[in-house]
């Protein structure tokens, strides 16, 4: 019979100290290997389980090397989190403050680069190296409430003894991910984290509201950053003939003349002025104008020859699609959604049809529709390369997948039935 799973929600409302007395009891038994007549919630079970592969000490209180100032002030600037960072703060620090919390803000790196709240609470912090510019990857310091929220991509409350290593054992931590609303790359994490006896379970639900919140606000600034670049494109584009397009300097399409509209269209990693071969475009002059591109299309073909995809899903948050050919070669970040299709596509060269992909991904075919779109999103970017009916990459592209060192380690955030099959030694490819 299967073991129930602690219910920490509801134990942690009446009694938080008879919880943590339950789940250090639970950790230590799991730890030891020895029965127990509960199990831990899923997300941490999975979490120990990684962190028992990966040879996390739960008794060693690691530290990582800090960053310097200099670095923490660099991503800072260089962090599309800075732009919502006052809504971090008008939604969270206040009741944080009172609560005896903190808010913890990391970038995608798992590197905290801001951390305010409690005077008193910021020093304990300091006891168990929750600094700014300090790791805490999962992989790094074990279970908790930002790095784990970063590899699962959902929000997650870390409560207590939940935490892999020992030291962390005082606090309770809730963090939610924070992902780019354009792409869904992910950006980072805020999480909220405090002595445990100050902790609510429902301050999860309240950290991924604001999460939520901050994602919305990075989208109205993106509409009203392309309408800026708009309006400056209208009069270039009248004055020109043939094709065209202004993107911002992500290829977000601001405004296109003579071409059809596609909301993206792929750059190279660093572009810069001069002929170029867009997968999108063929053949094209790219020219700066304002925050963005002028891309001007010439009609010829693009250059021919095969081209090389090695899609990289060997990491556990950050996932490409890197296309090389004749004309240069140029990179995709994936979100997690188009890592698992075009996983799914490499492994099954001979195609799939969306009803396959619906199954294999979501356990229900019915869910075509979802699968068109979201192709239909990855296709703007691998255009040529990737054929439909059924989906599949082009026979002529050479196609390699980098896979993680443990396979069960393959796209830890996906619930999809194929890629659960696929974390099988035998069965990945």
């Amino acid at each position: 019979m299967a073991k129930a799973p602690v219910d920490v929600a509801r134990l942690a409302a009446v009694d938080t100290a008879r919880t943590a007395r339950i789940l250090s009891e639970l950790r230590s038994a799991t730890l030891a290997g020895k029965p127990s007549r509960l199990a831990p919630r899923p997300v941490i079970g999975q979490s120990w389980e990684r962190m028992l592969r990966s040879g996390v000490d739960p008794d060693r209180d690691f530290r990582s090397r800090l960053l310097t100032r200099e670095e923490v002030e660099r991503r800072r600037e260089a962090s599309p989190l800075a732009q919502v960072l006052p809504v971090l703060r008008e939604g969270l620090l206040s009741a944080a403050d009172v609560a005896h919390h903190i808010m913890v803000v990391a970038d995608e790196d798992g590197r905290v680069l801001w951390r305010e709240g409690s005077p008193a609470v910021l020093r304990r912090a300091d006891t168990i190296g929750l600094e700014l510019g300090a790791d805490w990857r999962e992989e790094v310091v074990g279970t908790n409430g930002v790095g784990t929220p970063a590899v699962v991509r959902r929000p997650v409350q870390v409560f207590a003894s939940e935490h892999f290593v020992r030291s962390q054992a005082l606090w309770t931590c809730s963090g939610a991910p924070i992902t780019d609303p354009r792409d869904g790359r992910l950006l980072g994490v805020v999480d909220v984290s405090g002595p445990l006896e100050t902790m609510h379970p429902a301050t999860l639900a309240w950290v991924d509201s604001v999460a939520k919140l901050a994602e919305a606000r990075l989208r109205e600034s993106h509409v009203a950053s392309l309408e800026r670049l708009r309006a400056v494109a209208a009069p270039v584009l009248a004055r020109l003939g043939g094709r065209a397009a202004v993107v911002d300097r992500d290829g977000w399409t601001a405004a296109v003349s003579g071409m059809p509209y596609t909301a993206r269209i792929a750059l190279p990693k660093s572009p810069s002025a001069g002929c170029r071969w867009l997968p999108a475009v063929g053949l094209c002059a790219l020219e700066p104008l304002a925050d963005g591109w002028l891309i001007r299309a010439d009609g010829e073909p693009a250059p021919h020859g095969a081209a090389r995809v090695v899609l990289d899903v060997s990491r556990p948050r950050r996932w490409s699609v890197t296309v090389s050919g004749p004309a240069g070669s140029w990179t995709q970040e994936l979100s997690p959604r188009h890592a698992e299709l075009l996983y799914l596509l490499a492994v099954h060269r001979g195609g799939r049809s969306a009803a396959a992909l619906a199954g294999e991904v979501f356990g229900d075919p019915a869910r075509r529709v979802t699968v068109r779109a979201e192709m239909s999103r990855v296709r703007r970017y691998l255009g040529a390369l990737l054929e439909h009916r059924p989906y599949r990459f082009a026979e002529s592209a050479h196609v390699d997948v980098v896979l993680p060192a443990d396979p069960r380690d393959l796209l830890p955030h996906s619930a999809a039935p194929a890629v659960r099959e696929g974390r099988t030694p035998s069965d990945v490819p």
